[in-house]
């Protein structure tokens, strides 16, 4: 059956429907994905919450689904745009093909789409809303692509608890992967979530060594509710911000972000390391970056910059040990370049705690 994707500039692209047609016309920020591989961990990555994703490779879905790769329980995706879809996945871990999965959640897909010429429009005019539709012509409606509450749909609930070992990290959720949990359960931490509107008081409760602030979707400038809360913890504990949680520590001491014409999303970005000289291929996925110009008087300098367009990476703060990234240093999906970030995060607890001793000694 014949199904249509409508951009807000009146492109209108044809292409089959994989999955079962959706009954009404599906919403979305229409985006684009460079990686080769990885799309179960986009999928289920809720920063992708409510974004059309179009995969730029030809054929997705080679190797299939299986039961350890994904990053949250279920597709945060509002759609997904492909040249090819295979039936026939390949790999001895597979439980699913890519059409089984989207199905189950009742996430529609579209193949047989000119992928490169939405890539090219998107490239050329940048993120806009856009529709999924069965029909050739669509009914128009005004809608936000991110409203406020967007991530008060991907944030946890409730506090989660992982491992029993140390240091004690609380990751502050706004739409959090699980390879971030993993990534400090691999290094002997014992790691609480807790929701994103989690007061500083309740966070001090749970005496932490660090602070981790997350990944998450939308634009930071949509939570500046809770910038005096996230100074506090700033100004009391280590920090580490990645991707969302970094946009959110620059607003929170008196920075500023801005988006961009069509963000990064894809596995092969090039960041350059400032401080040890070095170039490394990084993940990425997000449209807003942090605004150079801004930095001044926020006691950030910068440490890592994108060899694209030379946008914000990563901050250092030149008193506070607070340290920030743009990419993603877990790897989920992309190269395991950038791991070495958590390492030095986990110095900098250590030369926290250590200077703690001493004064109090």
């Amino acid at each position: 059956m014949e199904g249509y994707l409508h951009l807000r500039n009146k492109h209108c692209f044809a292409g089959q429907w994989l999955t079962a047609a959706p009954n009404q016309q599906i919403e979305g920020e229409i985006v684009f994905f460079t990686g080769m591989t990885g799309y179960q961990e986009v999928l289920t990555d809720p920063s992708y919450k409510d974004q059309i994703i179009v995969f730029t490779y030809p054929l997705i879905g080679n190797y299939g689904i299986n039961e350890h790769d994904f990053e949250s329980r279920k597709p945060h995706v509002a759609g997904v745009v492909v040249y090819e879809a295979t039936n026939h996945p390949s790999h001895y871990q597979s439980m699913y093909s890519l059409k089984d999965y989207l199905q189950k959640w009742n996430i529609p897909l579209l193949g047989h789409v000119d992928t490169r010429a939405i890539v090219k429009t998107i490239r050329k005019e940048g993120t806009m809303p856009a529709i999924m539709s069965r029909n050739k012509s669509s009914i128009w409606s005004d809608f936000e692509v991110f409203k406020d509450e967007t991530v008060t749909k991907v944030s946890a609930s409730t506090n989660g608890y992982y491992g029993d070992g140390e240091p004690h990290i609380v990751l502050v959720d706004y739409g959090s992967k699980k390879s971030i949990i993993h990534s400090f359960l691999k290094r002997n931490c014992r790691v609480t979530t807790v929701p994103y509107h989690t007061t500083f008081e309740d966070i001090e409760k749970l005496k932490p060594n660090g602070i981790v602030l997350s990944n998450g979707p939308g634009d930071p400038k949509a939570l500046t509710s809770i910038l005096p809360n996230i100074k506090k913890l700033l100004e009391h504990y280590p920090t580490l911000g990645i991707c969302l949680g970094h946009q959110l520590a620059v607003l929170a001491l008196g920075g500023d972000t801005k988006k961009l014409s069509f963000g990064h999303r894809g596995a092969n970005h090039p960041v350059a390391d400032l401080k040890y000289g070095k170039v490394f291929m990084s993940s990425q996925n997000h449209s807003y970056v942090v605004d150079e110009e801004s930095l001044l008087k926020t006691g950030l300098e910068i440490r890592f910059i994108n060899l694209h367009d030379q946008s914000v990476e990563g901050l250092i703060h030149k008193m506070l040990p607070i340290q920030t990234v743009q990419f993603h240093p877990e790897a989920h999906p992309g190269p395991a370049d950038g791991q070495y970030i958590f390492d030095e995060f986990m110095n900098m607890i250590k030369a926290k705690d250590d200077r703690s001793v001493i004064a109090y000694a």
